[in-house]
């Protein structure tokens, strides 16, 4: 038999031949199990941030009540007087303080409020220095005193799930957090 050579014209041509291997149809089975592991992967980082949407707000909501506590102490020993925080938890608060009104005595505007805080979905409980709690609905004021003292308490945050409880020390004027859960 004689070898078939490319210019051997008794052999007919079959475009078949001339073809090449077909692609690859589909994933093979270590590609999908890559696939889904990295996925699972990505699943048990983002998932928990994902469940509290809010928590980015509640953490600066807090950090923005610390701050202005921070704030008003420091005012009170440099200016010498008297520095109010007035914290407000409700909406009905929050809209009495954006018109200017004063929630403690509606008639007048205390001069020595040197901040507010309006909180945004939190629920607020205030316990004053000798441990009784103090109804958030009328707005709470902590007020700090030029010799370092204020009037001290617990400031207890709470929204959904999470809670944050921010104390004021009565004779040193220290602000700290003491939990998060």
């Amino acid at each position: 038999m004689t070898p078939i050579s490319v210019f051997d014209r008794s052999v007919p041509f079959s475009p078949t031949a001339l073809r090449p291997a077909p692609a690859q149809q589909g994933f093979t089975l270590l590609e999908l199990l890559l696939v889904l592991g990295i996925l699972g992967m990505a699943a048990m980082l983002l998932g928990p941030g994902l469940a509290t949407l809010d928590s980015p707000g509640f953490n600066a909501q807090t950090r923005e009540a610390t701050g202005l506590l921070n704030y008003a102490r420091r005012m009170a020993v440099v200016n010498g007087t008297p520095a109010t925080i007035e914290f407000l938890g409700n909406a009905d608060n929050a809209d009495n303080a954006r018109t200017g009104n004063s929630v403690r005595d509606p008639g007048q505007s205390s001069p020595d409020v040197v901040g507010r805080w309006l909180g945004d979905n939190i629920t607020l409980t205030y316990r004053d220095s000798a441990g009784q709690d103090i109804p958030a609905d009328r707005g709470i004021h902590v007020t700090f005193y030029p010799e370092g003292g204020s009037t001290g308490g617990e400031l207890i945050m709470q929204q959904d799930n999470r809670q944050l409880t921010i104390s004021v020390d009565p004779f040193s004027g220290r602000v700290q957090v003491l939990n998060e859960e």
